[in-house]
């Protein structure tokens, strides 16, 4: 292993680099007018204090998340102004076990196989990445998410299925976008193990003649036992996690957790091809009649990220498949921000 690339000079200096902006946004904070702070983390711990109180996090306006991230930034309303900043420390630490998944990753026989030299190059790219530390530092969730994702990536190719349906129910839960990941996850766990190189895909019963075996012999060979672990441990986390949800918050939970998202019209700082049909819909409401282009935006999105992407090539490369549907759901998305 080269000197200049080892785990402790990656990780010392992903650390540095997060610490440094986490104090350069406590300076600006206090004397720019222009804040470092994301706005979304106002919103946040403003939930997270409403919570602390025993009141609902629905009580701040434009709080559309699940009470989850209300629950695990409660520290950010205790008195010391340092607990303020205690989300962003967690969105930091999210960033760096997502980089250490990475390496795991890429360092596993049914990953890419890569000596950990490699690996910490390619992890670098995200683990000293300015960008990805910015946005967590700021404030942004999307770190907590981004280790869900990550480490739902590792359970699956280190063959925890399990364990990838707890945390593929865990992310749908906390955002609805990564149950697009569900259907790859399905088509990569083919039998007996789709990562060994000694499996023959042709000779896979799946992509057999469907004239010389009946229907029924496809659907048993199908739901092999890996998707249905799957398929069973992630609906039940997300039904066990929603149900608990609804039972202390009801319908504001419902309304704005989810069904808020399906006809949300966003026509600031939004860089979606839909911007301008949205920016009309929204000024001329009256105008519009029949189906609303908020509701049919969803059809060629889903349709390439969620169904022909996977089945096109998940079988061939799991992280590859995620990483194209991921880049197709937000160009395609009707809301598509800066972050």
């Amino acid at each position: 292993m080269s000197p200049s690339i080892t785990p402790a000079r990656v990780y010392y200096s992903a650390v540095a680099l997060r610490l440094v902006l986490l104090f350069y946004g406590l300076v600006q904070d206090a004397y720019s007018p222009m804040k470092y702070t994301d706005i979304d983390y106002f919103v946040f711990t403003d939930a997270a204090r409403y919570v602390s109180q025993g009141r609902s996090p629905y009580e701040r306006e434009t709080y559309r998340y699940t009470p989850l991230l209300a629950w695990l930034l409660i520290p950010t309303s205790w008195p010391s102004p340092l607990w303020f900043s205690f989300g962003k420390v967690l969105f930091a630490v999210s960033d760096i076990v997502a980089g250490w998944l990475i390496v795991r990753i890429l360092q596993s026989p049914s990953g890419a196989a890569m000596s950990t030299e490699r690996a910490l190059k390619y992890a670098s790219i995200w683990l000293l990445n300015p960008m990805v530390a910015t946005i967590s530092t700021r404030g942004s969730s999307e770190g907590l998410l981004g280790v869900m994702v990550v480490a739902l990536l590792w359970a699956v190719t280190c063959r925890r299925v399990g364990l990838a349906g707890v945390l593929l129910g865990l992310a749908v839960h906390f955002k609805i976008y990564p149950f697009i990941y569900g259907p790859s996850i399905i088509w990569y766990l083919d039998s007996p193990n789709p990562s060994d190189p000694a499996e023959k895909r042709s000779s896979s019963p799946e992509t057999s003649s469907w004239t010389t075996r009946s229907m029924k012999d496809v659907l048993f060979t199908f739901l092999n036992r890996s998707r249905i672990t799957l398929c069973l441990s992630s609906l039940a986390t997300f039904s066990a996690l929603n149900l608990l949800m609804y039972v202390i918050y009801s319908q504001p939970f419902l309304e704005h957790t989810f069904l808020y998202h399906l006809t949300r019209i966003d026509h600031r700082h939004n860089f979606s091809p839909y911007n301008t049909l949205l920016h009309l819909s929204s000024a001329m409401p009256d105008r519009v009649s029949g189906l609303r282009l908020e509701s049919l935006a969803f059809v060629p999105q889903l349709a390439l990220s969620a169904v022909l992407i996977p089945l096109a090539l998940a079988k061939k490369d799991l992280a590859g498949t995620m990483l194209a549907q991921t880049f197709a759901f937000v160009a395609f998305n009707k809301v598509c921000t800066s972050q």
